[in-house]
Order: structure tokens, then sequence, then C-alpha cells
């Protein structure tokens, strides 16, 4: 089985079994998890950003954590990834995004960081503007290549996803037809160049929130047939089959994102074919805020899912789900899910 590492409203769940019986553990408490993510060369080291407290590291796979933000100017760590190509002292190269806009980079495993400067130096960058605090935005997602040394895409929520095809030293601004609002990038290994973009457009723009290239990035198309709902939050890719996918979406950000309104739903897309609602062992709509996705390399085939009604398991590449049987304390995962990342044990 995996250990899920789960970012709830107000603490870090990390659940994993032992002697057959699921258990829960919370650390980072009174922080607002936002990031995680966990070196592909050495799985113990995990990172987790906060809203109000910075970026933190664990090397023993959560048990103890450190703070790990020198020379982050900001407390706002949005976004957190590591590259298992860009490798520095043994480890894979971390990158982390705040709110202001900015992208840093660690060589030493976050003991200290130097900014992607380029970045804020973008044509688009002034335009940038997260909808619920206009007068600011922020780096919502990081994604490494995972064949391609050095190409590292970005996305500004909301306004552009940009490129780096230099470790962040350079940046690309935004394809005239590239998503504007991505919340979630997926880059599958056996894929190579095809990106997966799970955006705002659908909501904030003419068109939909699913936005997908084959090409690295360069030119994009909107594959939209049988979706419902445009307003996508998550997407995650089978790491047996690069088109076999699911996706978390809403009506639109206040159904996503505030429980009074909750209302989403997960679609599944495999060979090419329409997007089909996945209902069978999956909460019912209303009152589900968009859930957080999630696979491994080590399980083909299996789908994860968190959101305010628990976590969920699909070992049937996304047809069907189960709940995961964790014994939560009350109320402790009735907040919203804000990342989730599944490492094999």
């Amino acid at each position: 089985m995996s250990t899920l590492y789960i970012a709830l409203d107000e603490a870090l769940a990390i659940v994993h079994q032992r002697h057959g019986t699921w258990e829960v553990d919370f650390h980072l408490r009174e922080t607002q998890p936002q990031c995680l993510a966990v070196d592909p060369l050495h799985p113990h080291y995990v990172y987790c950003g906060t809203f109000d407290q910075g970026l933190w590291r664990s090397a023993d796979a959560g048990a103890t954590w450190q703070h790990a933000g020198e020379g982050i100017a900001s407390e706002k760590v949005m976004s957190v990834a590591v590259s298992g190509l860009e490798q520095a002292n043994g480890s894979g190269s971390v990158y982390a995004g705040t709110e202001p806009s900015a992208i840093y980079r660690s060589e030493d495993q976050g003991a200290s960081w130097q900014e992607c400067e380029a970045l804020r130096a973008l044509p688009s960058a002034s335009t940038w503007s997260f909808p619920p605090r206009p007068w600011t935005s922020h780096i919502r997602w990081i994604a490494p290549d995972p064949l391609v040394a050095g190409r590292v895409f970005a996305a500004a929520e909301a306004g552009a996803l940009v490129r780096s095809l230099d470790g962040g030293q350079t940046w690309e601004d935004r394809k005239a037809d590239g998503p504007f609002d991505t919340h979630t990038l997926a880059l599958p290994r056996l894929a190579p160049n095809r990106l997966y973009s799970a955006a705002g457009d659908g909501f904030m723009h003419p068109g939909n929130g699913f936005v997908q290239s084959d090409d690295g990035g360069e030119t994009w198309y909107r594959p939209d047939d049988g979706l419902v709902y445009h307003y996508l939050w998550s997407v995650a890719v089978d790491p047996a089959d690069p088109d076999t996918l699911v996706i978390s979406a809403a009506p639109g950000p206040q159904q996503a994102h505030n429980p009074q309104s909750a209302e989403s739903a997960i679609y599944r897309r495999s060979g090419g074919n329409p997007w089909q609602l996945v209902q069978a062992g999956f909460p019912p709509a209303h009152g589900l805020l968009a859930s957080v996705l999630a696979t491994n390399e080590a399980e083909p085939g299996v789908f994860y899912a968190a959101n305010n009604q628990g976590a969920f398991r699909s070992i049937d590449t996304g047809l069907s789900w189960e709940e995961v049987p964790i014994p939560w304390p009350a109320q402790s995962h009735a907040g919203r899910a804000h990342a989730l990342v599944v490492v094999p044990e």
C-alpha cells in the first residue's frame, strides 16, 4: 500500500496502514497547508508549503518537520515541486512558488533558496490577479518536466502558464492559446511533450477549463466533449496509460471551494473518447468541494482523491471508487483538501 499526505485546512494529515489497519497522524497543526511535494530521488524527503508560516521540510517521511524557507521572501508558499532530473548534492532541485508571485529554487534540500528573478519581468506579470485578492497573485502550480532536464512549467493564478527551458533562469510568457488560469498541470511520463491543464478558464473566459498540449506547451487545444462542469481544479493521469485520466470539476469557483454552495464531480476520459461522469462509489455532487487527485508510478491503474468527505481510491483506472477507511477524529476532515501526494511504501 501507499502513504497519503493530505494538506487540510489547518493541518497536514499523513495516512498509512499498519498491520492491515489504516491510521492517520496530524502534523503542522495550526498552520494552513497549501501544497506538497516529495523528492523522487529520496521519497522520505517531503515538502509542505503553508499560507501563513512558509515552507516546511521533513527528512523522515513526515515524522518530524523543520522550517525550510531561508531566502524565500514570503510566508505564503502556494506551490512546491522537486525535479528528479535536475540533481544537486544527490537530491532533486526544489522549486517553491509564493504569493505575491515569485519562484525560488533550492539545490540543497531547502536549506537555502535563490529567486528565479526573470519570472517577474515577464510582460504579462503586471496583469496577473487572483480574484479573491485582486491586488495580488500567486504561483499556483509548478511542474518540472519528468523527461527534459531544465524544462519547468509554472502557473500564475490567475493570468498565465509560463515555461522555462533552463531551470528557471529565464522564462517564456503565456502562449496566445494557452491556459489562463491553470490550477493543476500534469505531464505524463509515457507521453513526452504532452501536458494536461485543469484550469478555471471555462468560468473566467469563454471556452473550456480542460486544456491540452502535445508539443511541450507550444500550442494548446480544448477537448471538452462530455463535460458539463467547466471549472476544473485537479487532474491525474494513469501512470501506465497517458490517455487515461481523471479530473475534478465544478460549475464555478464558489461551488468548488465554498462549503455553503459546494457542488463538484469527477470526470474520466480514456483513449481520446468523450469525458464521462464518474459516480460509482463517489460522493454525490451536491455538498462536495472540488477534489484533489493523485497517482503514483508504483500503482498503475490506481487513482486517489481527497475532499471534504474524506479520501477515496480507485483500483480500476477511475471507473469506480471506494472510501479509504481512515479513522478520522470528529470533524477533522470536514474542511477543504488543498493538496494530495501519494508515496508507495
